[in-house]
């Protein structure tokens, strides 16, 4: 059994129009969704083994805050450029790539790609949850997703149950 927690970075600043893309920060709001969304793991019990996550300031962001409320700073997190704004394929293909030993692994990244990979992935589920999902996927909005393989490489399109799609507006 293998559990993905694909986690869109929080709400970004756009307050100063000089920086890249790739450098914006959380908003002050993006900041406190990803607290509130750690906190709710942290009480559900997750269990994560390992994050990959995108390099853009606000992915990373997102990850630090999120896992220093889940007080959990021993998770390894490796951050790649090639996570950011890559299309959901490029995900797919890197989370097969994950190694098998970890068996909780989550993705911080971008939209589209986060929203179409999980669509892609999810062929079960809780209904409302599924329904949410196909609406939208908002900042610093966590899917959870299992799927029954003993290997990240037989992740495959419909093979996943959506277990929880966890909405910080939702939270607060």
């Amino acid at each position: 059994m293998k559990t993905l927690y694909l986690m869109r970075h929080g709400k970004s600043a756009w307050d100063d129009p000089s920086l890249d893309d790739h450098d914006r920060p959380l908003a002050p709001r993006g900041r406190k969704a990803a607290r509130l969304v750690g906190h709710e793991l942290k009480d559900r019990g997750a269990r994560i083994g390992m994050v990959l996550c995108s390099t853009a300031r606000r992915a990373a962001d997102t990850a630090d805050r999120l896992l220093e409320v889940m007080d959990a700073p021993d998770i390894p997190v490796e951050r790649e450029r090639g996570l950011y704004l890559c299309g959901a394929r490029v995900l797919l293909e890197r989370l097969r790539d994950a190694p098998d030993s970890v068996s909780s692994l989550m993705l911080v990244a971008h939209n589209p790609d986060l929203h179409d990979l999980a669509r892609e992935l999810t062929g079960s589920g809780d209904e409302r949850h599924r329904e949410a999902l196909a609406e939208k996927f908002p900042t610093a909005a966590c899917a959870v997703i299992l799927f029954e393989a003993a290997r990240w490489a037989d992740l495959d399109s419909g093979a996943g149950r959506l277990a929880d799609f966890i909405l910080p507006r939702k939270l607060s």
